[in-house]
């Protein structure tokens, strides 16, 4: 069967639906049978490859190679097979480690894409409701709006003004104007696919108009399923942050490995070429301590943490790279509408001669319905729905009277909307939306129950009841009938919109968000502008912003026409002017954006409709709005709010600043750690002893320094996260003394290590001369376990004292206690020593070694405290009883 050449009503029998839609058990029914409907997904790889992927990593290869070198001589030396195994047990089980991180994140972008799924709005079993695209069955009633993505194959069966935009699928840029009826084939029996105008097709967006369609195809067996295999999924594009990291971890081996062949064949050639494996597994031990091969793959991690707990908070990050731009907000351009208000419009005045005739126009001239005594739509024509049902008129009695015969739907250039009802044997036009655009059309006005003409004075007199309504920050809409003996042969808005009779005006207000004003007063602090953009009435507008506090003395309101008089050159300098923007054109979105990002600010913008798209695609951030939103605009999104809140964007950008502060501190934990592994390594050799062998580095890598930096991350914020600027977007993550500290840290950390071994051998042998010493290297091995352990606590913070953060990281403890126990159990267990050739130590060297690792603390604190004092300013001193030090 070919649905666009078969009347309406034999698609519907062919698809076993009607126009009360299915039911909601034959629509389970039939998902169970055809399956969700999504077009096949390439397959996924399997546990086993993803292993074999871990195992290709360079820094892997040159393991595995020393493990079994290692393992050949040792065979051949009649020696302990130790060493060898314990390498191959550290490189299965980071492996192990990184494919179930993998999996992880694999789990934790599936969940995400469920959230931010793809809906569709269906008629089942006569009531409209609203479900994952993927639930849409064959025979489902669609429900079709603008900014609506068609989310299966469908014969049109109801249509009005419906345009749609095909250019996925067929490659034509321009819309595709469509109808009901039924199509004629060609002498081929064949009508082209661009030319099949009762049919919509998956992929496709409905631009304009609205309409009801029947689901004939889903999933694979739709015209998009039938080219799939030509589609390419996006690949996750790599953070800036993750690439500037990847480069640096790829500088980095590159020059260690370097310095790992130079100490080779200098020892090699100190040896006379006799301690061939030494030597190789010295320079191995130097390479496992120096190359970050971890850095990336933690970043990766804080920043799904961070994006899953943003999910929890109402913000859905659709792009990781979001996650950093957030931090270096500069301007939010904000609607409104729903996010900076309610959405919950009330009508709470009324200017009319006839006030039941207003409400019957408002609500019937509007697409929102009534159900259960609750209006369900659009907010503006749910309040309308609302107050004629609260005065006696019900929408179901006003439609069944007055049944709607034809309309010009509503478009944000004309600013009104019209539907045309058939009353008893004669027609009448209902006419809503601005009430100045709306009185230009009227040429008569009804008083005291008759229409007389429209003269200046009641022109007057209506302008100026609709400012004193704005001036009080209501929204106000007028409305329009015009009456026919026979139905309008055109419902082309020039044609209806004309010689119309002015009835009246409601004014409704939608009510701030009462967390809204604070967010807006923690924008100000945190160096971020906001600014409204809105449909509405200047007036209005500048009301609501004058109260959150958005328009601040010596800046402006404009309107887009005024927008449209200025010249760019002119906008490009006066942009900053401007905090409020009232009856914009969403092409006036895409100029506000791009005027702030010509100064290099980082700018957010947040949007709705299907004519948002490319102003939300234009900014920085992209945030599209998780209720109101269309489906267009959240695909282009980088962020979704699920709850349309500006408060959400706010806290959005405190996470984001979190995110990358911990990440900053992470970087220089793990940097730090390798780096003095590296000092301490590098300066042993050169003194002509061995102070750690690989196993042992790789056991410290795998412990004491992956786990903690994960800790790091979920880390809260700082105090005064959001009273300091945003920093600048191409600021060095090494910024602001970050690369000293490192140096720093990490010499010092070398240096205690170093010191460890030489007490170890002190207090084994009495004696402090250098030498090959296996006490040296337990307490070597123990102190740096430990240090890192506690300097990861250092890490809380980059200024402030340790001592200050009343509240604890949870996890950082954890870390501490499984270190502990874990490296008390390598050294004191017989068979874990022996297997790490370790020597057994007293409870006084175990000590020892503990004080040692804890004189990290101190020197950092004192580091901290020159650094607040470089800053100018101490925030708080390091007394651990001054009340000053709270977090």
């Amino acid at each position: 069967m070919k649905p666009y050449l078969e009347e309406k009503e034999a698609v519907l029998k062919e698809t076993g639906s009607s126009i009360t839609g299915l039911t909601d058990e034959e629509a389970a029914a039939r998902l169970i049978k055809d399956g969700p409907n999504k077009l096949k997904e390439p397959p996924k790889e399997s546990i086993f490859k993803k292993f074999l992927g871990e195992l290709k990593d360079p820094m892997t290869i040159v393991l595995i190679v020393a493990a079994i070198v290692s393992a050949v001589t040792a065979i051949y030396g009649g020696e302990s097979l130790a060493d060898a195994g314990i390498i191959l047990a550290v490189v299965l089980l980071n492996a192990c480690l990184g494919v179930y991180q993998e999996n992880k994140a694999e789990a934790a972008i599936e969940a995400l894409q469920q959230v931010s799924a793809a809906t569709a709005k269906v008629i089942r079993g006569g009531h409209q409701k609203t479900i994952k695209a993927a639930e849409v069955v064959r025979g489902d009633l669609l429900v079709l709006e603008a900014g609506d993505a068609v989310p299966a194959d469908a014969r049109l069966i109801e249509c009005a003004s419906l345009k749609t935009q095909e250019a996925a699928l067929t490659g034509e840029s321009t819309d595709v104007e469509k109808q009901s009826a039924a199509l004629q084939a060609a002498e081929n029996g064949e009508v082209p696919l661009g030319d099949r105008k009762n049919m919509v097709y998956m992929g496709s967006i409905v631009t304009y108009g609205r309409g009801q369609a029947v689901a004939t195809g889903t999933g694979m067996a739709t015209e998009m399923g039938a080219i799939a295999d030509a589609l390419t999924s996006a690949k996750e594009e790599e953070t800036p942050l993750q690439i500037k990291l990847n480069e640096l971890s790829k500088k980095l081996s590159i020059m260690i490995l370097a310095i790992c062949a130079f100490v080779f064949i200098v020892n090699l050639v100190r040896s006379g070429g006799e301690a061939v494996l030494d030597t190789f597994m010295i320079a191995v031990a130097l390479a496992v301590a120096a190359i970050p091969e971890g850095l990336s793959a933690v970043v990766t991690v804080l920043l799904s943490i961070g994006v899953t707990k943003m999910s929890k908070n109402h913000a859905i990050i659709r792009k990781l790279t979001a996650v950093e731009t957030l931090g270096c907000t500069q301007i939010i351009c904000s609607d409104k509408t729903g996010t900076l208000t309610q959405n919950k419009m009330t009508v709470v005045k009324k200017v009319t001669g006839d006030e039941k005739l207003l409400l019957t126009a408002m609500a019937l001239s509007s697409d929102a319905t009534l159900e259960q005594g609750e209006a369900v739509g659009e907010a503006t024509e749910c309040a309308l729905v609302n107050e004629a049902n609260k005065n006696g008129l019900p929408k179901g009695d006003l439609v069944a009277k007055w049944p709607r015969v034809d309309e010009a739907p509503f478009d944000s250039l004309r600013k009104m909307m019209t539907t045309v009802h058939q009353h008893e044997n004669s027609f009448v036009q209902f006419t809503k939306g601005a009430p100045d655009e709306v009185l230009r059309r009227c040429s008569h006005i009804l008083e005291n129950g008759a229409a007389v003409p429209l003269t200046e004075e009641h022109k007057k007199h209506i302008l100026e009841a609709n400012k004193a309504m704005a001036d009080e920050a209501l929204r106000v809409l007028g409305a329009a009938e015009r009456l026919y003996d026979e139905k309008p042969a055109s419902n082309a808005p020039e044609d209806l919109e004309q010689n119309m009779t002015w009835l009246g005006m409601c004014g409704m207000i939608d009510p701030i968000r009462p967390e809204v004003k604070a967010a807006i007063g923690e924008c100000r602090s945190a160096g971020i502008r906001p600014i409204m953009i809105t449909g509405d009435h200047k007036d209005t507008a500048t009301a609501i912003a004058k109260e959150l506090g958005i328009l601040k003395p010596g800046q402006m309101a404009i309107t887009g026409a005024e927008l449209d008089a200025i010249p760019d050159e002119v906008f490009a300098q006066d942009v900053r002017k401007y905090s409020v923007y009232a009856r914009v054109q969403p092409e006036n979105k895409v100029r506000i954006v791009n005027a702030w990002k010509a100064l290099g600010r980082v700018t957010a913008m947040t949007g709705d409709g299907v004519n948002d798209a490319p102003s939300i695609k234009s900014a920085d951030i992209g945030v599209g709005m998780g209720i109101t939103g269309t489906d267009v605009t959240k695909s282009v999104a980088d962020m979704i709010l699920t709850d349309d809140n500006f408060a959400t964007i706010v806290s959005a950008v405190s996470e984001g600043r979190r995110i990358y502060d911990n990440i900053r501190k992470a970087v220089q934990f793990l940097l730090s750690a390798n780096l003095a592994e590296v000092l301490a390594v590098f300066s042993a050799t050169l003194m002509g002893f061995t102070i750690l062998k690989p196993v042992h580095i790789l056991w410290i890598n795998l412990i004491t320094d992956t786990m903690p930096a994960i800790a790091l991350g979920m880390e809260e914020a700082e105090k005064g996260v959001m009273q300091r600027p945003p920093r600048p977007p191409k600021e060095s993550i090494f910024a602001d003394g970050l690369s000293f500290d490192i140096m720093f840290q990490g010499f010092i950390i070398a240096a205690i290590t170093v010191l460890s071994y030489f007490v170890g051998h002190r207090l084994d042998s009495g004696s402090w001369a250098i030498a090959e010493s296996s006490a040296g290297m337990t307490m070597a091995f123990l102190t740096l376990s430990i240090v890192e352990i506690f300097h990861s606590f250092n890490m809380r913070s980059r200024t402030q004292s340790l001592f200050c953060l009343k509240k604890q990281n949870l996890l950082l403890w954890g870390t501490l206690v499984v270190s502990l126990l874990i490296t008390a159990a390598v050294i004191f267990i017989p068979v874990l020593n022996k297997a790490f050739s370790f020597q057994p130590i007293t409870i006084t060297e175990y000590l020892v070694a503990l004080g040692l690792a804890f004189a990290i603390v101190p020197i950092v604190e004192i580091e901290k405290i020159f650094r607040r004092l470089g800053q100018g300013k101490e925030e708080q001193p390091t007394n651990i009883g001054n009340s000053q030090c709270q977090k």
